[in-house]
């Protein structure tokens, strides 16, 4: 399998890659399972994680521009996933506390207990391109941190930025094994998770693949989370400020093209404020600046491939032929690139194809709902339910009642949700299973040993 890096603004291949043998991947595996056995002490670990942190910040134009080239997006918007990378492994290298003891209360014979948390071994990461360095910090800091090391397979497009972050870890001072990058095919990987060697495999993608995932390290018994799709409900029901609330619907919608597992893809809108939000939404969409992600001032840069683009446009045209209506956008744009309108669907009912599916690109659904019990059952009718959001200024109990009942991993209230490092993240339903982030994510691959002595 050959690893290529195209320009989704302008179709230049940047680089291939081969892809790597079997020999290479025996080679890592084994090397994984040696740093298992000699892991470094905790304080070198921390610093190494320093080390990365700092490598980030130092980088970060050159970082955003490797990405901007490799998947399309917008230099700031990068430059912005840099920093959130940096403050990642900061947090994790900051709390040593969570690998503390936790003391277990028992009138067993007079005995003490405690929950040490113990590393497990090597977990294996199969990361996307939307979010390139992002997604690898999420399961890299909090392992590093308990004492696993980890083996990245990234998407072939972004190995760019794969070898970049290798070369950070490299010059951290972490050893050999501990932090290493692939340049695998599924099969490979398939075999990587039902090796005995690997205690764990994370997954950051579609559901086809998380299934497949799923599926070997079932077989296997390896431990996994999935990190897959969604469709997450943006819910409307009164507003203080219409005009600011379209604003924040427009970045929901179109942060990264719109490629964002946790973008706001389905707008649920009280009937009485409807049409003026979609006609808000609509001169908001078309007022964005599209372009090269290299150029200052882009709002939205090119989706990542020719091959997205395609989808998305395959989506909405499907939607339009059962019935739905294109306010406006959601078709492609002229000339080289990748490059597609920012789009808006209404009309859109579930007996459609496109109300079932999420749609990983700049294009919003918007459903008007008679109250706050008919936008839980909208929001609920979904595969998904990764994220939500619920605005509703004139009746904070009923927003809460609302978050209440949405079938979603992460709820967000008043405000569109964000990543950030102490927030765990992840979904229910299709979404995948498992938490990265926060504490939480420290316990995923962990063994949580438990420890009986006398009092």
């Amino acid at each position: 399998m050959a690893y290529r890096s195209v320009d989704p603004a302008t179709g230049e291949v940047l680089a291939e890659h081969a892809g790597a043998t079997d020999a290479e991947i025996e080679a890592a595996l084994a090397s994984a399972a040696e740093a298992a056995a000699a892991m470094p002490s905790l304080d070198e670990r921390i610093a190494a994680m320093r080390a990365i942190a700092a490598a980030f910040r130092a980088q970060e134009v050159e970082l955003a521009t490797t990405i901007a080239r490799e998947m399309g997006k917008p230099l700031a918007q990068g430059i912005g996933e840099v920093r959130l990378v940096a403050s990642i492994w900061d947090w994790y290298a900051d709390r040593p506390e969570l690998l503390a003891d936790r003391a277990i209360e028992t009138d067993w014979r007079g005995r003490a207990a405690r929950v040490e948390l113990r590393p497990t071994g090597p977990i294996v990461g199969i990361m996307p391109w939307n979010f390139p360095y992002y997604q690898v910090a999420r399961l890299a800091a909090p392992n590093l941190l308990l004492g696993n090391p980890v083996v990245i397979k990234h998407a072939g497009s972004c190995t760019g930025a794969a070898l970049a972050m290798q070369a950070m870890a490299d010059a951290s001072g972490l050893p050999a094994g501990t932090y290493q990058t692939v340049l695998a095919s599924s099969a490979q990987i398939a075999t990587m998770i039902a090796d005995p060697r690997v205690q764990g495999v994370s997954l950051t993608g579609s559901e086809r693949a998380g299934a497949a995932v799923a599926e070997v390290a079932g077989r296997s018994l390896t431990r996994c989370v999935l990190e897959l799709g969604g469709s997450d409900p943006f819910i409307v029901l009164s507003t203080d400020d219409l005009d600011r609330l379209v604003d924040v619907a427009i970045a929901a919608r179109t942060r990264n093209c719109g490629q964002a597992c946790t973008s706001a893809k389905r707008f649920i809108v009280h009937a009485s404020l409807h049409d003026a939000f979609v006609e808000r939404l609509a001169a908001g969409m078309r007022a964005l600046r599209i372009g090269s992600p290299l150029e200052e001032g882009v709002d939205l840069g090119p989706m990542s491939s020719e091959a997205a683009a395609a989808d998305l446009v395959e989506q909405v045209a499907s939607a339009v032929a059962e019935g739905a209506t294109l306010v406006t956008g959601g078709i492609r744009i002229p000339g080289a690139g990748a490059f597609v309108e920012p789009g808006i669907l209404t009309g859109v009912t579930p007996t459609m194809r496109v109300w079932h599916e999420e749609l990983f690109g700049p294009v919003a659904m918007v459903v008007p709902v008679a109250d706050a019990e008919e936008a839980v059952r909208v929001a609920n009718d979904s595969p998904f339910g990764l994220g939500a959001n619920v605005f509703d200024d004139a009746d904070p109990d009923r927003a809460a009642w609302v978050a209440e009942r949405l079938e979603a991993g992460m709820v967000s209230i008043g405000a569109f949700g964000v990543s950030r490092p102490e927030l765990p993240f992840g979904g229910v339903k299709r979404s995948g299973f498992g938490r990265e982030l926060g504490p939480d994510a420290v316990l995923e691959f962990a063994n949580r040993r438990l420890v009986t002595q006398p009092a």
